[in-house]
């Protein structure tokens, strides 16, 4: 028998052949986004002041236009890095900006305007602390990699034990709402249908999170595995039951995981980690995700809302200019920001680890924990008397209500390091590693595409999913030596 592969060179990923885009095409590209857009958006017409606040929200936007110019740039795929700069640019830069030219925001800002000044400017230092992580992991000695099996592999049998659950929570799924019909009527009818099935029992968060949770979550990661099985060997392709499997799959997560019946976050997340995966190598599918996902976050984003209510509570987006949608409650962030600030200056203090302990422990039923901590997008919406208090709370706004300015800051720079090494790695496990069986490869498009989540926020409502992931993947993970129980 041959043997093993030859070890990938601990330097394969910067030897390999770069393709980077044309002079005539990235010229344009860095103008738009770090300029053309921006620019755009402060001509608009309305009522915004042009003070302080105006004037770093636009040093934001410009210095995340550059941040995301240079992600679609690289030589390398980034992922995780792409997906936190898109997010940044759209929701944390421009669409802001929108708001303070026009004078309107998606959820009233009760604070004075220093909170408002304080909260961009904590913004943009969080993103700087982002960007110096990324710098401490580039300095970083290189990866030394030795020839063996993956630490972290997938077996075959506990792919099809993966399987088998995900038939089985969405089944269940399907079945608690009363059919696949009610996945394509609207949130509201998916909200109403969890509720009269009694899923919650004593808890109704905790309840309806795990029945939503398991019929979602193993049914993707499912999809995911098998689709990098097929993608990396040519055994599948010619195996009519896997091939029956997948179409299974296709078709469970059509209806548990449409954009219909999900929060359109989540749909990012299933898009971004479905076509990462499925197209590992493709540089042109990666620029053009970020590219295009700004044009989509901007044109049809905001229109996208229309299936969270029924007909009856629905209601048009009506809008003269394409800024006017971006005053919407999507992108309440940097309000959500200031409010926190000022909820916290009020009298309330930092929480000091308290909503992250909430945030880690979210299994745990209420009933059980006496005080447990609200998330904290409903916790600022009751105190400033919010009749819907489903609102976001920003990753900045987590770190700071828990940690202060210096937890934050800590918190970027931890971040930014984390997600430089797991794109690192994502860059050596499918260049150089075409292993089926290897985790990370599926992983990491997954994390990518949940971090619009996380950023979002609050914590304490994209935890349940982590949660199931984790189970998930701990079922279906071996650490086997031996490179014949591995997926071939």
């Amino acid at each position: 028998m041959p043997g093993p592969p030859a070890p990938p060179s601990a330097n394969a990923a910067d030897s390999a052949p770069r393709a980077v885009l044309s002079r005539a095409l990235s010229v344009p590209l860095i103008l738009g986004l770090v300029f053309g857009l921006p620019a755009v958006v402060s001509a608009q017409y309305g009522d915004g002041v042009r003070d302080e606040a105006y004037w770093l929200q636009l040093v934001l936007t410009c210095y995340a236009g550059a941040r995301l110019s240079a992600m679609v740039l690289t030589a390398r795929r980034r992922l995780i890095q792409g997906s936190f700069w898109l997010f940044c640019y759209i929701a944390m830069g421009v669409a802001p900006l929108a708001q303070a030219v026009l004078g309107r925001t998606p959820t009233p800002v009760v604070g004075p305007r220093s909170d408002t000044v304080l909260a961009i400017a904590l913004v943009l230092l969080g993103c700087v602390a982002f960007d110096v992580g990324v710098l401490l992991a580039r300095h970083r000695p290189a990866l030394r990699i030795r020839w063996s099996p993956p630490a972290a592999s997938v077996g075959r049998r506990r792919l099809y034990l993966l399987i088998l659950l995900a038939y089985a929570g969405s089944g269940l799924f399907i079945v608690q709402l009363g059919g696949p019909a009610v996945f394509f009527e609207s949130r509201q009818e998916i909200s109403e249908s969890i509720g009269a099935s009694g899923a919650g029992g004593g808890d109704g968060n905790v309840g309806s999170a795990f029945l939503r949770g398991f019929g979602t979550v193993p049914a993707l990661l499912a999809l995911l595995f098998l689709l990098r099985w097929l993608v990396t060997s040519k055994v599948p392709r010619r195996s009519p039951v896997i091939l029956l499997l997948l179409a299974g799959l296709v078709a469970v997560n059509a209806v548990v995981n449409n954009p219909v019946s999900n929060p359109r976050y989540w749909f990012l997340t299933v898009a971004f980690a479905i076509l990462f995966t499925a197209f590992p190598k493709s540089p042109v599918m990666y620029r053009t995700s970020l590219a295009l996902g700004v044009i989509a976050a901007l044109l049809l984003f905001p229109f996208m809302d229309r299936f969270r209510y029924d007909e009856e509570g629905r209601k048009a987006v009506e809008s003269s200019s394409f800024v006017e949608p971006l005053t919407l409650k999507d992108y309440d962030q940097i309000g959500m920001f200031a409010n926190t600030i000022t909820f916290v200056d009020s009298g309330a203090g930092h929480s000091y680890g308290r909503q992250l302990a909430g945030t880690t422990f979210f299994f745990v039923p209420r009933s059980l924990w006496d005080g447990k901590p609200l998330d904290s997008g409903v916790r600022v919406g009751q105190w400033m008397g919010m009749t819907n208090t489903n609102l976001s709370s920003p990753l900045w706004a987590e770190l700071w209500l828990d940690f202060g300015s210096g937890g934050m800051v800590a918190g970027f720079l931890g971040l930014g390091y984390l997600c430089a090494r797991g794109d690192r790695r994502y860059a050596l496990r499918t260049v150089d590693d075409e292993r089926p069986g290897n985790i990370t490869a599926a992983v990491i498009p997954l994390i990518a595409g949940y971090s619009f989540i996380l950023l979002r926020g609050p914590l304490l409502q994209a935890a349940g999913r982590i949660g199931i992931a984790l189970f998930c993947l701990a079922l279906v993970t071996t650490f086997r030596s031996d490179v014949r129980k591995l997926l071939r």
